[in-house]
């Protein structure tokens, strides 16, 4: 069987689970969370003028945060990025939306003892995991083209919830904690994408 159709099959399977409001855990142990964390969210329509932004709906209850100005930098500096890879608003919506989740959009140096591993910059990519160097994933542009790279191999991703496109770039130990940040950056990117 292609592996295409078989992906788009296991992925279909599998958001009919979620929008039942089943979780039927972790697929691989790189995406295993705690289950107090692994919970179905409900999807909430979005405006008609969101639907070229949030065309799936929001899931869930959704987080809002002030920006500084060094944080509306990352985010000019991410649709930039997005820009200049050929991709379109959506998917500066899921990167800004990783990178709230991630960094809350602070490009992050290594935090001693608090860091994750050696995870910094924006997306809080590993420069063990391949991302890149520090020098690389601390530059708000470089990041933002690596994670948009990763996204452009989901098969697929401009079809997903949001939550599970940044997921499996990501791999994250709290797949869904970036569906809170969906308004949020779909209303960034609606403020800051033709500046």
């Amino acid at each position: 069987m292609n592996t295409t159709i078989l992906r788009k099959s296991v992925l279909g399977i599998a958001g009919l689970a979620f929008a039942g409001g089943v979780f039927a855990g972790p697929v691989t142990e790189a995406h295993a969370a705690p289950t107090a964390e692994a919970k179905a969210v409900a999807v909430v329509q979005a405006d008609k003028t969101d639907k070229k932004l949030i065309p799936h709906g929001v899931q869930g209850k959704q987080s809002r945060i002030d920006l500084n100005d060094e944080q509306v930098a990352n985010v000019k500096a991410i649709i930039a990025a997005t820009k200049k890879s050929d991709m379109d608003e959506r998917a500066a919506v899921v990167a800004i939306a990783t990178a709230l989740q991630e960094s809350k959009l602070e490009n992050l140096g290594h935090l001693g003892e608090r860091n994750d591993h050696d995870s910094q910059g924006l997306f809080q990519q590993r420069p063990s995991s391949g991302w890149g160097t520090v020098e690389q994933i601390t530059d708000p542009e470089y990041s933002t083209k690596a994670f948009l790279k990763g996204l452009k191999q989901v098969d697929g991703w401009q079809d997903m919830p949001l939550t599970e496109a940044a997921q499996t770039v990501q791999v994250s130990a709290y797949p869904f904690h970036y569906a809170q940040w969906e308004k949020q950056a779909a209303d960034l990117v609606a403020e800051h994408w033709n500046n």
